[in-house]
Protein backbone atom coordinates (compact mmCIF):
# COMPACT_ATOMS: atom_id res chain seq x y z
CA UNK A 1 0.00 0.00 0.00
CA UNK A 2 1.46 3.33 -1.01
CA UNK A 3 1.47 6.29 1.30
CA UNK A 4 1.35 9.85 0.21
CA UNK A 5 4.08 11.96 1.72
CA UNK A 6 3.37 15.65 1.84
CA UNK A 7 6.13 18.17 1.75
CA UNK A 8 5.81 20.58 4.65
CA UNK A 9 5.68 24.29 4.00
CA UNK A 10 8.72 26.20 5.16
CA UNK A 11 7.94 27.92 8.45
CA UNK A 12 7.79 31.69 8.42
CA UNK A 13 10.56 33.30 10.44
CA UNK A 14 9.40 34.14 13.95
CA UNK A 15 8.91 37.83 14.70
CA UNK A 16 11.82 39.09 16.70
CA UNK A 17 10.85 40.66 20.00
CA UNK A 18 12.57 43.84 21.07
CA UNK A 19 15.26 42.92 23.59
CA UNK A 20 16.89 45.25 26.06
CA UNK A 21 20.62 45.32 25.14
CA UNK A 22 21.64 44.82 28.78
CA UNK A 23 19.39 41.78 29.08
CA UNK A 24 20.92 40.34 25.90
CA UNK A 25 24.44 41.04 27.21
CA UNK A 26 23.55 39.42 30.54
CA UNK A 27 22.20 36.31 28.76
CA UNK A 28 25.39 36.04 26.71
CA UNK A 29 27.55 36.39 29.84
CA UNK A 30 25.49 33.66 31.56
CA UNK A 31 25.99 31.42 28.51
CA UNK A 32 29.77 31.97 28.57
CA UNK A 33 30.04 31.25 32.31
CA UNK A 34 27.84 28.16 31.90
CA UNK A 35 30.11 26.85 29.13
CA UNK A 36 33.22 27.18 31.33
CA UNK A 37 31.93 26.39 34.81
CA UNK A 38 28.90 24.21 34.17
CA UNK A 39 25.20 24.92 34.22
CA UNK A 40 23.93 27.44 36.75
CA UNK A 41 27.15 29.34 37.50
CA UNK A 42 26.25 32.14 35.12
CA UNK A 43 23.00 32.85 36.94
CA UNK A 44 24.58 35.07 39.57
CA UNK A 45 22.27 37.71 41.02
CA UNK A 46 22.42 41.02 39.25
CA UNK A 47 22.68 44.34 41.03
CA UNK A 48 19.66 45.71 39.16
CA UNK A 49 17.22 42.82 39.52
CA UNK A 50 15.25 44.34 42.41
CA UNK A 51 15.16 47.89 41.08
CA UNK A 52 12.18 49.10 39.08
CA UNK A 53 13.49 49.98 35.63
CA UNK A 54 10.58 50.20 33.23
CA UNK A 55 8.68 53.02 34.90
CA UNK A 56 11.75 55.05 35.91
CA UNK A 57 10.98 55.20 39.63
CA UNK A 58 14.57 54.63 40.80
CA UNK A 59 16.01 58.13 41.20
CA UNK A 60 19.48 59.11 40.03
CA UNK A 61 21.71 60.22 42.89
CA UNK A 62 24.89 62.32 42.94
CA UNK A 63 27.15 62.34 45.99
CA UNK A 64 29.87 64.95 46.52
CA UNK A 65 32.39 64.99 49.34
CA UNK A 66 34.39 68.10 50.13
CA UNK A 67 36.35 69.19 53.18
CA UNK A 68 33.33 70.51 55.13
CA UNK A 69 30.37 68.35 54.10
CA UNK A 70 28.97 65.53 52.01
CA UNK A 71 26.12 66.50 49.69
CA UNK A 72 23.60 63.97 48.36
CA UNK A 73 21.39 65.12 45.48
CA UNK A 74 18.57 62.91 44.23
CA UNK A 75 16.54 63.66 41.11
CA UNK A 76 12.86 63.38 42.04
CA UNK A 77 10.90 65.20 39.31
CA UNK A 78 7.16 65.26 39.79
CA UNK A 79 7.29 63.90 43.35
CA UNK A 80 5.73 66.03 46.06
CA UNK A 81 7.57 66.74 49.31
CA UNK A 82 4.84 64.91 51.24
CA UNK A 83 5.61 61.72 49.27
CA UNK A 84 9.32 61.72 50.25
CA UNK A 85 10.75 60.39 53.51
CA UNK A 86 14.38 60.94 54.54
CA UNK A 87 15.61 59.05 57.62
CA UNK A 88 18.88 58.36 59.41
CA UNK A 89 19.24 55.19 61.47
CA UNK A 90 22.43 53.55 62.75
CA UNK A 91 24.58 55.58 60.37
CA UNK A 92 22.48 54.74 57.27
CA UNK A 93 20.76 57.54 55.34
CA UNK A 94 17.60 56.33 53.59
CA UNK A 95 15.59 58.19 50.96
CA UNK A 96 12.24 56.61 50.30
CA UNK A 97 9.18 57.77 48.47
CA UNK A 98 6.38 57.09 46.07
CA UNK A 99 5.79 58.45 42.60
CA UNK A 100 2.17 58.80 41.57
CA UNK A 101 1.06 59.67 38.09
CA UNK A 102 -2.48 60.34 36.90
CA UNK A 103 -3.50 61.28 33.37
CA UNK A 104 -7.08 61.88 32.34
CA UNK A 105 -8.32 62.98 28.98
CA UNK A 106 -12.00 63.36 28.09
CA UNK A 107 -13.26 63.97 24.57
CA UNK A 108 -16.63 63.58 22.95
CA UNK A 109 -15.98 60.06 21.71
CA UNK A 110 -13.59 58.67 24.37
CA UNK A 111 -12.39 58.89 27.95
CA UNK A 112 -8.73 58.08 28.76
CA UNK A 113 -7.64 57.47 32.35
CA UNK A 114 -4.13 56.25 33.21
CA UNK A 115 -2.62 55.85 36.64
CA UNK A 116 0.92 54.78 37.45
CA UNK A 117 2.51 54.24 40.84
CA UNK A 118 5.96 53.24 41.93
CA UNK A 119 7.87 53.36 45.17
CA UNK A 120 11.61 53.65 45.61
CA UNK A 121 14.18 53.42 48.36
CA UNK A 122 17.89 54.28 48.29
CA UNK A 123 20.17 53.83 51.31
CA UNK A 124 23.72 55.01 51.93
CA UNK A 125 26.08 54.20 54.82
CA UNK A 126 27.53 57.42 56.20
CA UNK A 127 31.01 57.84 57.66
CA UNK A 128 31.40 58.47 61.39
CA UNK A 129 32.64 61.98 60.67
CA UNK A 130 29.09 63.29 59.93
CA UNK A 131 27.46 65.63 62.46
CA UNK A 132 24.02 63.99 62.60
CA UNK A 133 22.42 66.92 64.46
CA UNK A 134 23.09 69.36 61.60
CA UNK A 135 21.82 67.36 58.60
CA UNK A 136 19.48 69.44 56.40
CA UNK A 137 17.33 68.48 53.40
CA UNK A 138 15.66 70.71 50.80
CA UNK A 139 13.50 69.90 47.76
CA UNK A 140 13.78 72.42 44.95
CA UNK A 141 12.87 72.09 41.25
CA UNK A 142 12.58 68.30 41.50
CA UNK A 143 15.98 67.83 43.14
CA UNK A 144 16.29 66.71 46.75
CA UNK A 145 19.50 68.11 48.28
CA UNK A 146 20.72 66.66 51.58
CA UNK A 147 23.64 68.46 53.24
CA UNK A 148 25.60 66.28 55.67
CA UNK A 149 28.08 68.54 57.53
CA UNK A 150 31.21 66.97 58.98
CA UNK A 151 32.13 67.36 62.65
CA UNK A 152 34.71 70.09 63.35
CA UNK A 153 37.33 67.54 64.41
CA UNK A 154 36.85 65.70 61.10
CA UNK A 155 37.50 68.89 59.13
CA UNK A 156 41.26 69.10 59.40
CA UNK A 157 43.84 70.62 57.13
CA UNK A 158 45.28 68.21 54.62
CA UNK A 159 48.89 67.35 55.35
CA UNK A 160 51.20 66.63 52.46
CA UNK A 161 53.52 63.70 53.07
CA UNK A 162 56.80 63.72 51.22
CA UNK A 163 58.00 60.60 49.46
CA UNK A 164 61.64 59.67 49.90
CA UNK A 165 63.50 58.08 47.02
CA UNK A 166 66.55 55.84 47.26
Amino acid sequence: MAQEIKKSEPAAPAARATVDPFTAMRAEMDRVFDSFLGRGWGAMPTVFQDFPRANGTMPSVDIRDDEKEIVVEAELPGIAEKDIDVTLRDGVLTIRGEKKGVREEKKDDYHLSERSYGSFQRSFRLPDSIDEEKIAAKLESGVLRIALPKRPEAVKAEKRISIASK
